[in-house]
């Protein structure tokens, strides 16, 4: 037996590798040949029974021919494996081997174009819907669909005052940038948005895109049957990072250790490791596709992140663990490089999986469901939930009162500066040591007034250049319990917002 046939045998069938025992059921064949060439590629071995024995091929010149006279006949864009006779003892094998095509979609004459496209998932062969057909289209076409023109919208459509806000004043939205970054295209003599300017910062997202939001929840126990609480997200897609993590630590809770010079705040929840698969959802996920949200779900051993889309042609899970990454957005992926929330180019995979083994955590698990892929980050501890039925304002009112007394070193800072005397944003996000973005302004100092410890000097103007900000009665109270936040049985934590970036 040769060397590449014990190795194998020694797997089990998964998405490029399947065995059979013989040609009596070859449409069963054809459709693993099809979802091999539409997916990833992949090996058919022939001659092996079901307990993995090698039993052979009664004529193996005659199989070899009726194989390649069925591929032919039945399989639409022709489609050319190799095959290949193997020796192995006394008996003979088939070994099919079919790589990652680039006529893709392959299909099933007898069922045709629309019905008869299969994909690889896992070790079972898909029927593709049309969405899927229409990105396999694409794909080997070269056409990328965050780059698509949405020739009906103008620029009007984009919400370029939010977008500028992120960006800052050292980076003005001129035409000639918006055109650069593929938010805008020239279409028939106009400047029309992409699709990835929409998903980005459109006006109207769920119009165009109905699927393209993100579904948070917090379940009790390790399944998805009883629901404790649950978010959704509509924000756009830069500015929904911080939304998810805040929604993740109020169902966390938090710790502290000291050094020499300062406390070290710890989470209950690998925030670091969560806030790199986030991103990687939302860049990543196939926003063409109808019927399925991002899906965040918490429960008490970890966190599974949901995204619509499967692998792109030619990616295995195995490619992803090994740091091999393509860009499925590169519109949606650059803006999220320049505004600092993606900090190196395909190695957000690896680095999740050597993160978790340097904090001791089991390995991360990626799955390939119905719907896309599912990521399995896992937890040491986290946060028990009262087992009462609540309606939805006692859950609010349960999670505020779960946030912790004790604040971040940041959120002090800025408390006893307004203490003192009212503050500016600028005079508050400079005590912390955090530059005058709008990101740090929504996550360090947004969360200090929804919890009533700051007020605003001009309420009913928020955005006046004037605007300060001063702490309240309740902002004074916190700071009088200017102490370490510690663990207790209703599992505290700090105020959502206040994590150090």
């Amino acid at each position: 037996m040769s060397h590449m046939l014990e190795q194998l045998l020694r797997q089990a069938e998964s998405k490029t590798l399947e065995f059979k025992r013989d040609l009596s059921s070859p449409r069963n064949l054809l459709k693993t040949l099809i979802a091999f060439a539409n997916t990833a590629g992949g090996r058919v071995l022939i001659g092996i029974s079901d307990h993995k024995q090698v039993v052979g091929v009664s004529d193996p010149l005659a199989d070899e021919e009726r194989i390649c006279n069925l591929i032919a006949d039945s399989i639409s864009p022709r489609l050319i494996p190799n095959v290949e006779l193997v020796s192995s003892g006394e008996h003979t094998l088939l070994i099919l081997e079919v790589f990652p095509s680039n006529s893709r979609p392959h299909y099933l004459n007898t069922l045709g174009p629309d019905q008869g496209v299969y994909i690889r998932l896992g070790s079972s062969n898909r029927q593709a819907g049309p969405d899927l057909i229409a990105e396999m289209r694409r794909t080997a076409m070269g056409i990328v669909f965050d780059e698509m023109p949405m020739q009906e919208l103008s620029e009007s459509d984009v919400d370029l005052i939010a977008a500028s806000r992120l960006f800052g004043t050292q980076h003005p939205l001129d035409h000639k940038t918006l055109t650069t970054l593929k938010l805008l295209r020239q279409e028939q003599g106009r400047l029309v948005p992409t699709h990835g300017a929409i998903l980005l910062f459109g006006k109207d997202r769920i119009q165009h895109f109905p699927d393209a939001w993100i579904q948070c929840a917090r379940f009790r126990g390790l399944d998805k049957v009883d629901i404790f609480d649950q978010a959704e997200i509509h924000a756009h897609l830069p500015e929904a990072v911080t939304s998810i993590e805040q929604f993740l630590q109020k169902h966390a809770f938090k710790t502290a250790q000291f050094g020499a010079m300062r406390r070290q705040d710890i989470w209950s929840i690998p925030i670091s490791i969560l806030r790199e698969a986030i991103v990687n959802a939302l860049v990543h996920s196939d926003y063409s596709q109808r019927g399925t949200p991002i899906r965040i779900a918490f429960f008490d051993d970890r966190i599974d992140i949901e995204s619509p889309g499967l692998l792109l042609p030619g990616m295995t899970i195995e490619d992803m663990k090994n740091g091999v990454s393509r860009i499925r957005n590169p519109v949606i992926a650059r803006i999220f490089r320049e505004l600092g929330l993606i900090e190196q180019w395909g190695s957000g995979i690896k680095r999740i999986f050597s993160e978790a083994q340097k904090q001791g955590l089991p390995e991360p698990r990626i799955t390939e469901i119905a719907t896309g892929l599912r990521l399995s980050i896992y937890v040491q501890k986290t946060a028990p939930i009262m087992t009462s039925s609540l309606t939805n304002e006692q859950v609010s009112k349960q999670v505020r009162e779960q946030a912790s007394a004790y604040l971040s070193d940041r959120a002090r800072i800025m408390l006893r500066l307004c203490s003192v005397q009212p503050a500016s944003k600028a005079e508050l996000l400079s005590a912390a040591k955090l530059s005058n973005a709008y990101m740090n302004y929504k996550r360090h100092i947004i969360p200090l007034v929804e919890q009533g410890l700051l007020e605003l000097t001009i309420p009913d103007r928020p955005q006046s250049p004037f605007q300060r900000y001063r702490s309240t009665v309740l902002g004074q109270h916190f700071l009088g319990m200017d102490m370490p936040s510690l663990p207790n049985e209703t599992g505290r934590q700090d105020l959502p917002g206040n994590q150090q970036k």
